[in-house]
């Protein structure tokens, strides 16, 4: 917390704030103090085990006494009762009883003196240690006291910092410009893009240099690094992306590393240098990128080409779907009291209320990254494994598009929950997905189109530090193009929420990529620029580069080109929100409609969720008591497996627990791995209509 009143300090001093001198004064001698405190509470953590552990060994001893006391007083009380029905006329052999009696009376006070003996010692030293456990367990109190002081002193400053930001920003729009304001955000709505032109030298902070963040300047040189050895896949980082550019490379380069490449990895640097012409940059909010020898793509031109919806044979007319939902409504929230509650805890074990959601499922989210299907489209027609490898990477980068903007979570899908996405007849593509598992939270999604075809496992870790959330996606990506056969993978990348205590939610993405033709043994690694406030680079940029087997460069992919490396034509280009986007949850048209009703669904559709539909409908209270109402119903039916589980365990009985209906773990032929693999008789059965082996989930 020390260093993030330092960094809050510091961006104070860009935007025109100032915090009081003592406050900042006090926090070296805090950090001197958390320091000390932290290595007594590991000395006095050792001694505690040592403690537990003397604790549990007189406890032991203690059973043993136990027990020989129990088998001694036995032992004494069948010799009393023998003693006392022998007749007369055994009174010859009444010595010899006797004396066995006080032999065991012997061994009976052994044991007997034993016993309270250990329970003395147990008893010392469990009073000997009260008064320290007294005080670890204050100390513990009084750590957790003054976290929440400090999270409290930091939401106080976030806030102060928000408003002058906010000040700051409005003074800075020009009569002239009237898109500059939306241009330049807060500094807790957005990530800054500049420097505060009203600050005095003064104000500056000696030790950071802040730039201005320019969206047109010319770049000398290209440069990545790309790693020679071997590198393991990312599962954390990566940058929104609304864009890329994609060059050819007649010469094969050296290649090198990137930032996050194993310790024992050699690098070299890949140099591209341009002949000082600008191309044109993209506009409107809308970002591109080329290959050699292709020509532009116009704005209009449609997602699928109508002679591909030609050759599927469909004779259906086109469906008239809608362009956007109904209006986020405003519902005032207590954020305060969900937060005391959140602390620490794993995301998907916390009830969040509708409030913080958007009206689409986990599922539904997942087929958005296909709202770019076109582009899998064009790679299915390449006949260069390179090519078509770039080809590839732009559309992993294209299903970022959407995240500087979306900051509502999707619902967590219930476990047996699906979700159809039919596009084929328009754009060329259908998904299907179901939630497989629950504890860990998992997803199965299979799609296919054009001489193409999409499967993932989908699974994630989530961490939340009370200013920001992070998640990191843990599954594995696969692409297949049944013409050449290749086959490709790849693991998404961690995204980072921000301003989660106060002012307005803004995604990150930061960290590499790559991306592997299992066939050819190409390979693409894609690096994803954090945002940062002390670069002079682009912020939300994306550069990468493709390799053939051998590790020679063929081709270079880069975000919102703002130089030309050679003939590009574009790969991708994103297509801009509406206008009054803001107001429907910042959702695309092709979101819009994901959550649309259809009828001829499964039962466990992600459509029919009653939660879900309140949402999108404004009643977030009513739908608020349903999701309460689901979540128990589910973790009813859980508990009651969990018997069943333990019954079968009981009775020697094999369990063969939860499985799913559409999709089943099987080996990946090509990578060897285990996942959900899907079974392939989803659309027969909605064809048939026949869901009896759905579960009534909702």
């Amino acid at each position: 917390m020390v260093n993030y009143s330092y960094l809050l300090d510091g961006l104070a001093k860009v935007v025109g704030c100032s915090f009081c001198s003592a406050s900042n004064a006090k926090f070296p001698a805090q950090e001197e103090e958390e320091e000390y405190e932290s290595n007594n509470a590991v000395s006095e953590k050792e001694e505690l085990l040592t403690v537990l552990k003397t604790l549990t060994s007189r406890l032991e001893d203690m059973q043993t006494c136990s027990d020989l006391m129990a088998k001694h007083g036995a032992a004494l009380q069948r010799a009393l009762s023998e003693l006392e029905t022998s007749e007369g006329s055994e009174a010859a052999s009444a010595g010899t009883k006797l004396k066995a009696i006080g032999e065991k009376a012997t061994l009976f006070r052994i044991a007997s003196n034993a016993m309270i003996n250990t329970c003395s010692e147990y008893l010392d030293t469990a009073q000997a240690q009260g008064k320290r456990w007294q005080r670890l367990l204050q100390h513990e109190r009084e750590q957790r006291q003054q976290l929440e002081e400090m999270v409290e002193t930091l939401a106080r400053q976030h806030s102060s910092l928000e408003q002058a930001a906010k000040e700051a920003n409005s003074s800075r729009t020009q009569p002239g410009n009237p898109g500059l304001q939306n241009q330049v955000p807060n500094a807790t709505s957005n990530p800054p893009q500049g420097r505060n032109p009203n600050l005095s030298p003064s104000d500056e902070d000696e030790e950071n240099e802040f730039y201005d963040a320019m969206e047109d300047t010319v770049q000398p040189n290209f440069i990545i690094k790309i790693p020679l050895g071997h590198r393991r896949p990312s599962s954390a980082g990566s940058q929104n992306s609304e864009g890329h550019g994609i060059s050819g490379d007649n010469h094969d380069e050296g290649s090198g590393s990137s930032s996050e490449v194993d310790e024992a990895g050699e690098t070299t640097v890949c140099v591209i240098t341009s002949d000082k012409t600008n191309t044109s940059s993209s506009s409107g909010g809308q970002s591109q990128s080329g290959l050699k020898g292709s020509e532009e793509v116009p704005d209009s031109a449609p997602s699928t080409p109508t002679s591909l919806v030609q050759k599927m044979g469909s004779q259906t007319p086109k469906r008239i779907r809608r362009t956007r939902v109904p209006e986020k409504p405003n519902y005032p929230l207590n954020l305060w009291s969900i937060m005391k509650n959140c602390i620490g805890k794993e995301l998907t074990k916390i009830p969040m209320p509708v409030n913080f959601s958007e009206p689409l499922s986990m599922l539904q989210r997942l087929a958005e990254d296909y709202e770019y299907a076109d582009i899998l489209h064009k790679a299915a027609k390449c006949t260069d494994s390179c090519e078509q490898l770039a080809m590839v990477a732009a559309f992993t980068v294209s299903s970022y598009a959407t995240t500087s903007c979306r900051t509502g979570k999707p619902f967590n899908p219930l476990l047996g929950e699906t979700y159809e996405c039919d596009r084929m007849a328009d754009l060329g593509w259908r998904s299907i997905a179901e939630q497989v598992s629950h504890h860990p939270p998992m997803v199965a999604q299979y799609c296919e189109g054009f001489g193409w075809r999409c499967w993932q496992e989908f699974t994630m870790a989530s961490k939340f530090r009370g200013k920001y959330l992070q998640v990191v996606p843990l599954g594995t990506a696969h692409l297949e193009f049944l013409n050449s056969g290749n086959h490709y993978t790849w693991r998404k990348v961690t995204t980072t929420v921000h301003n989660i205590i106060v002012g307005k939610l803004w995604v990150d993405q930061h960290g590499d990529m790559d991306i592997v033709n299992h066939k050819t043994g190409d390979k693409c690694h894609l690096k994803y620029i954090p945002y940062s406030y002390f670069t002079r680079d682009v912020q939300r940029k994306v550069k990468g580069c493709v390799m053939d087997k051998n590790g020679s460069v063929k081709w270079v992919v880069q975000e919102n080109p703002v130089f030309k490396t050679g003939p590009y034509k574009v790969a991708w280009k994103r297509r801009a929100l509406a206008s009054d986007a803001e107001k429907y949850y910042n959702f695309t048209e092709l979101a819009c409609q994901l959550n649309e009703p259809e009828e001829g669904v499964a039962p466990t559709d992600s459509r029919l969720r009653p939660d879900q539909r309140m949402m999108e409908d404004g009643q977030w209270d009513e739908a608020n008591s349903v999701k309460l109402r689901l979540e128990e119903k589910q973790r009813t039916v859980r508990r009651q497996r969990e018997a069943e589980q333990e019954k079968a365990a009981a009775d020697g009985r094999p369990y063969p627990g939860y499985e799913p209906v559409w999709f089943k773990q099987e080996t990946e032929k090509s990578t060897g791995v285990v996942g959900y693999m899907y079974q392939g008789n989803y659309w027969e059965s909605k064809e048939k209509q026949d869901w009896s082996m759905c579960p009534n989930i909702y």
